[in-house]
């Protein structure tokens, strides 16, 4: 299953001619193309799904919905556990 997961973009560059971000997901950080979400800024928490940011939420919900993906284990399987804050 595919989901959306939320986390922070730490910074924001352009990548050929693409604005590229880094995002940390609770600890885990990947590269995000932030095509879809022009708008975002440094600090921002966005919905990411297959390495796009999709749409920007509060901080608080995405940290609920990062907890509870941690609590039902998805970060093992799909992140992988190295580096995921509890």
């Amino acid at each position: 299953m595919c989901l959306g997961v939320p986390g922070k973009v730490l910074d924001i560059r352009e990548e050929r001619g693409t604005r590229m971000a880094t995002v940390d997901f609770g600890g885990v950080t990947k590269n995000v193309c932030l095509a879809y979400l022009p708008e975002a800024a440094v600090g921002d928490y966005t919905i990411v799904h297959a390495g796009f940011a999709i749409t920007q939420l509060d901080e608080a919900s995405a940290l609920e919905t990062l907890q509870m993906f941690r609590d039902l284990g998805y970060f093992d399987d799909e992140m992988g556990a190295e580096g995921v804050s509890p």
